[in-house]
């Protein structure tokens, strides 16, 4: 055990918003996205092409999502943890990495990871890839970077933090790695020989990022965003928020960057004037990720209360709130029914008829009758098919009573409750009618 001034606010605040985030859920405002993971979303990223992005979670998740239709497509089952930190390659596949100290590589709507890297001992806390796409960058709270050439061989391993590395970044010319340690120095490693650059910042780092134009961009438990050079020379910092910065984008084009602290609000900053531009406002939780899309004015945030919302960073707005009964809503036909809204929060993973099938979790149709773990092709947990449990309103109640990690040990589906039996029993006579074989 490290000494209590070892512990970073992000592994203090990680563990009380896990306390304090279920009890507020129902406060969610309507701008919530995407929702599918059973804990805190921890990471973020956005493809290339801005069609896809893929989050982790406590939850031990990740999830691929379709951005032009709000759905999930996949859910990455290996860690064992919480998964900390998520990057796409240039080739369009995706990295996560997580505490359980793995690193992942799938291609995408495979089951299994196509690679795993490992070598840390310690939780794995930030990811990122080289310009050119070789290299694949992770810190640790063991205290070090390590580089993975992607082409194969054995990584390089940095050292030299006294304490937890919580951020990576590559400088935009591919040439030095960018570390921010929570032992308040900002590192700039060289690739190819030179000697290791330190500055020391105020604050414990929690987060760094790289601009376009080279400036390095660092953040941490002081609230405020310092602006670099590309050698480590401090050069501005604005107040970003009055809590610890816990995440750090750049928009591709560099104009704007996004602070994410630890109440919930996000700081948009126009880089250049060096000025606070827009604070988006939550619902007042720790946001853990930021990403921005390639339009360089579209963010998502992704946050303690396990929903990823999209926002105009130009004006501060949310983007495509989530309204009852519109014509994507799946939920249309049953706009005012109780049961239809608790289920609301079901719909990023699963459908509720034939022709939609499986998404990132198996089709309910016909759910009442049927036995755990036997809907043709859906790839389940080998535990949950050794369960004795017929699918009826009384076992789905109970399944949402004490939780899925009680009632079906083993599954991956991400752990929630729902505490009142009036909110049950509506769900349950919702779904004995949107789901009835016709």
């Amino acid at each position: 055990m490290r000494k209590s001034h070892d512990i970073s606010w992000t592994y203090f605040f990680l563990h009380c918003g896990l306390i304090v985030f279920a009890v507020v859920m129902e406060l969610t405002p309507a701008q919530a996205q995407l929702r599918g993971h059973g804990g805190p979303v921890k990471a973020l990223a956005i493809s290339p092409d801005g069609t896809h992005a893929v989050s982790g979670s406590f939850d031990t998740s990740a999830i691929r999502w379709s951005l032009a239709r709000n759905s999930a497509e996949q859910v990455l089952r290996f860690h064992d943890d919480a998964v900390n930190a998520v990057v796409y390659l240039k080739d369009g596949r995706i990295v996560t990495a997580g505490a359980d100290t793995h690193i992942a590589i799938w291609t995408a709507a495979r089951q299994q990871p196509d690679k795993v890297l490992d070598g840390h001992t310690g939780p794995i806390a930030s990811l990122a890839v080289s310009p050119d796409g070789t290299v694949l960058a992770s810190a640790s709270w063991d205290r070090t970077v390590r580089l993975w050439p992607l082409n194969g061989g054995e990584a390089r391993v940095l050292e030299g933090n006294a304490q937890n590395v919580n951020g990576v970044a590559f400088s935009a010319d591919g040439k030095n790695v960018v570390s921010a340690g929570y032992d308040m120095t900002l590192r700039i490693w060289p690739l190819k020989g030179g000697t290791e650059i330190v500055r020391n910042l105020p604050t414990p780092l929690n987060a760094v990022t790289v601009a376009p134009d080279g400036e390095i961009l660092a953040s941490g438990a002081d609230g405020k965003v310092y602006f670099l050079s590309s050698t480590g020379e401090t050069l501005a910092e604005i107040d970003a928020s009055p809590t610890p910065v816990i995440a750090l984008a750049i928009s591709p084009d560099g104009n704007l960057a996004a602070a994410a602290g630890i109440r919930g609000s996000v700081a948009v900053i126009d880089r250049k004037a060096r000025k606070l531009a827009h604070t988006l406002v939550g619902p007042g939780l720790p946001v853990w990720s930021v990403a921005f899309f390639p339009d360089n004015r579209t963010l998502l945030t992704g946050g303690a209360d396990r929903m990823i919302r999209r926002w105009d960073a130009s004006n501060g707005e949310p983007v495509d709130a989530v309204v009852v009964g519109a014509p994507e809503d799946p939920l249309a036909a049953y706009a005012g029914e109780h049961g239809a809204e608790v289920f609301r929060a079901c719909i990023a993973c699963h459908t509720l008829s034939p022709d939609e099938g499986n998404k990132a979790g198996p089709t309910l149709y016909g759910i009442f009758g049927r036995r755990i773990a036997t809907l043709p092709g859906y790839n389940f947990s080998p535990s949950l098919k050794k369960l004795d449990i017929t699918w009826t309103p009384a076992t789905v109640s109970k399944l949402f009573e004490i939780g899925p990690a009680h009632y079906t040990p083993g599954t991956k589906m991400p752990e929630q409750t729902i505490g009142s039996p009036e909110d049950r029993k509506a769900l349950v006579e919702f779904l004995a009618k949107a789901t009835k074989k016709k």
